[in-house]
């Protein structure tokens, strides 16, 4: 990811753009074939050379193309005809945008098919779900893995989308107007470089495409975040549920030898606030004065980098997490039962249902018998609701034990199982 966005990737995408539009005013009969078989064999340029004479000319565009003419010779005349500074920039970095997209798309698929081999090799490893960071009912660790993956899976389609709504080109001149070119330019080079024509641009081509790049980038970098922090949160000492690899040699603490820390979960939260950040400065970029003014370049050079490095480097570090994961379904079965199984309250809830409670009262009986378990030490939930008599003159024991029983919150996810391939 990081050779898309070199200098050098940059000025050869700009050259790709100047090219192509030579190669479509020469198919419309607007360059003599002497002078395009001058400029195929002959332009490029000299990366320190455009340093040099940009400190001059102060405008990276004309420096480029200075460079470009010296190489190109008399034909250099027919380079940039009708064209402004932004059909190069824009439609470059369109090149660079498309490019990133399909790195990033590589890397979520890899993604993708670790988290679903976790998800199908545990999906009956039984824990407990959580809501508001507190005991809810059984659930499997490959359900909580399945929901990532349909995250995923639901962030791969944005990308798609998004490699679609970027890969724009223009060669619409100074105001977007075509007032020095044929529109048919802008066709032909466009298909050359496998772009499709901006609808109508202006000088630019609007800054909610690159907006929506942020915003993707960003969207599919909290995903990363939520699986990361939930791994941080199942790896608490007094959880213990799953764990990141910690590899022979590797050390967590300078001071706590006995310390094995989730850092690349940790890394990947981080990773994702800055890219956050990021999206306020691309919407700050939509609102551009007129036809275009040049508030969005500066930083623009800093942040679309930033954002597809960021994002390229947290999908391969949690593909990695995922596939060195240590998880412990032993430890998953001890929270599971503390409180000697409060966690079945609804089951027992919706038995006094069906054996004539009314709701009410049944929830009362129930969440007495829960609170008691929770309030006491080594409590159990399922002994209290045996030593209820106004409980259990009214239902079985048999009836009361497959409340219990922690695998039929299982007995649905088929239909999950068969949405996802797992």
């Amino acid at each position: 990811m990081g050779k898309i966005w070199t200098e050098s990737a940059k000025f050869q995408s700009w050259l790709k753009v100047e090219i192509a539009a030579c190669e479509a005013n020469f198919s419309l009969g607007k360059i003599p074939e002497n002078a395009i078989k001058e400029i195929r064999s002959n332009a490029k340029f000299d990366e320190s050379r455009i340093t040099e004479i940009e400190k001059e000319v102060k405008h990276d565009v004309i420096a480029f193309l200075t460079s470009v003419n010296e190489f190109v010779g008399d034909s250099g005349r027919y380079i940039h005809v009708g064209m402004t500074s932004s059909d190069v920039l824009d439609t470059g970095l369109s090149l660079q945008l498309k490019d990133s997209c399909e790195l990033l798309l590589k890397e979520i698929e890899n993604l993708e098919n670790e988290v679903r081999l976790l998800a199908r090799k545990h999906k009956n490893t039984l824990m407990i779900g959580r809501s508001h960071a507190i005991h809810g009912e059984p659930i499997s660790f490959g359900f909580k893995l399945a929901g990532w993956l349909a995250e995923i899976i639901r962030n791969k389609k944005r990308l798609l989308t998004l490699k679609e709504s970027v890969a724009i080109g223009q060669i619409s001149g100074a105001m977007g107007t075509y007032a020095n070119t044929n529109p048919k330019v802008e066709q032909i080079t466009c298909d050359l470089l496998g772009l499709k024509p901006d609808t109508a641009s202006t000088q630019v081509i609007s800054r909610d495409r690159h907006a929506e790049y942020v915003q993707t980038i960003a969207l599919v970098g909290a995903s990363l975040d939520r699986f990361a922090t939930e791994i941080r949160n199942l790896q608490r000492t007094d959880v213990l549920e799953v764990e990141e690899g910690f590899t022979k040699g590797q050390k967590g603490s300078s001071a706590m030898p006995h310390k094995r820390n989730p850092i690349r979960s940790e890394r990947v939260s981080g990773l994702a606030r800055i890219l956050r950040s990021y999206v306020l400065t691309a919407l700050e970029n939509v609102p551009l004065w007129h036809e275009r003014d040049i508030s969005h370049s500066s930083n623009e050079r800093i942040m679309l980098p930033d954002v597809s490095i960021c994002l390229h480097f947290m999908l391969r570090e949690m593909k990695d997490i995922v596939t060195n994961l240590e998880v412990y379904p032993k430890n998953m079965l001890k929270n599971l039962n503390i409180y000697g199984g409060v966690i079945f309250s609804q089951k027992v809830l919706l038995l006094l249902v069906e054996k004539g409670f009314s709701r009410e009262k049944a929830y009362s009986l129930v969440q007495k018998n829960a609170h008691q378990a929770w309030n006491t030490q080594n409590g159990n939930f399922k002994q209290n609701i045996e030593r209820d008599n106004e409980i259990m003159d009214f239902i079985e024991q048999s009836d009361l034990e497959e409340c219990f029983n922690p695998s039929i919150h299982l007995n649905n996810l088929s239909v999950i199982w068969e949405k996802l391939g797992i």
